[in-house]
């Protein structure tokens, strides 16, 4: 059901100024009553005797002011009511100038428009900052949305690769009916596993974007072992040294997410490494009000502009796409940037000048009572 259209503001506010003149101007009438014409006679003026002579007194009783007065005090009330009207309705459209500006700007937006932005200039008052603030939130939700479709067409690019694959085996397949089924078979089963991969890193992500996880109490140096127990056999056979080092860091969270977390930093700098004799570091620590974890590994020099993207989903390093058994779907530290925002954390990434990355990420040292 539709409601009725109230009045508007500039109404309201032309209403309420022409008002406040009329009500203004009868007080003023009502003081000149009370303080000036009550003090007046109501007589006629007449003579008085006194010894040393005759005194006239001439002027108007209060009536002949009354009819004299009356009339001019409603031209002027009228005047001030006219004038209240008149002046309140150009004085609200100017000062709602800039209310109509940022509703002009909240339509645009409706319609999917977010490249639209208000810059209102002048002094900085009420109008100027919700100006402002609009402006911060289009500009946000712009970045959000462009990084949401470049995240859509990133992840049906990466899920149409291993589904074209399996078509493509499948169709040699029915061409060459001699060709071996166990190698067939192994094939569809990693592309299979691949696109599994892909998907539950998918759900993850969005899952650590909504933010909608238990959080208990949880300890990173404990998070941090497992990880690195779970993560040796690779880095056994990859020749990589595994140390975990520092002390208890408790925080609040979920401890699944921040296992994952955890796991995708370790086994980035187990995979990203020297081919032989690398090592990866991982330390846990307490500084104040604040949980810090940080995983360093050896590895080739990688540019400031390349870290700064690393956390973009579908990055892999300086390739793309990698050919090894540890492709992964490209969305490894994309999911740890998600689990620690929502955490509530920093995740900072540096290259070492002698070749690999430091990864820091610091989480609030907030317990939450399981």
């Amino acid at each position: 059901m539709r409601r009725n259209p109230g009045h508007s503001a500039r109404l309201k506010l032309t209403l309420s100024y022409a008002g406040f003149l009329f009500v203004a101007g009868t007080l003023l009438l009502a003081v000149m009553w009370v303080f000036v014409l009550r003090w007046l006679p109501t007589y006629k003026p007449r003579l008085f005797q006194r010894t040393y002579g005759a005194v006239i007194i001439v002027g108007p009783s209060r009536s002949d002011l009354l009819r004299g007065f009356a009339p001019a005090a409603a031209v002027a009330l009228a005047f001030l009511l006219a004038f209240g009207l008149l002046g309140g309705w150009i004085l609200a459209g100017r000062m709602l100038s800039p209310l109509t500006r940022i509703t002009d700007a909240v339509r645009t937006a409706g319609t999917g428009s977010l490249s639209h932005r208000i810059r209102m200039t002048g002094r900085r008052d009420e109008f100027r900052e919700l100006s402002d603030a609009f402006d911060s939130m289009l500009e946000q939700l712009e970045s959000h949305v462009d990084e949401h479709q470049r995240f859509a067409a990133n992840a049906s690019h990466e899920l149409r690769t291993p589904l074209a694959i399996s078509r493509t085996l499948l169709d040699v397949a029915r061409k060459d009916p001699t060709r071996d089924r166990d190698e067939l078979i192994e094939r569809l089963h990693a592309v299979n596993t691949r696109a599994i991969d892909l998907t539950e890193a998918l759900l993850l992500l969005s899952r650590s974007e909504r933010g909608d996880f238990p959080r208990e109490s949880v300890d990173l140096s404990l998070i941090a072992e497992e990880a690195a127990e779970t993560l040796l056999p690779l880095a056994e056979q990859r020749r990589i040294t595994l140390d975990v080092t520092g002390e208890p860091a408790r925080t609040g969270g979920s401890a699944e997410l921040l296992l994952r977390m955890v796991t995708n930093l370790v086994q980035n700098a187990v995979v990203h490494n020297i081919p032989d004799g690398g090592t990866v570091t991982v330390h846990t620590a307490e500084h104040g009000d604040t949980s810090v974890l940080r995983v360093e590994n050896t590895g080739p020099r990688l540019p400031a502009e390349l870290v700064q993207a690393l956390t973009e989903p579908f990055r892999r390093g300086t390739e793309r796409v990698r050919t090894d058994e540890h492709a992964g779907a490209g969305l490894g530290l994309a999911i740890v940037a998600g689990v620690v925002r929502a955490h509530d954390g920093t995740l900072e990434l540096a290259a070492r000048p002698d070749g690999g990355l430091l990864v820091t990420v610091r989480l609030p040292r907030s317990p939450v009572a399981p």
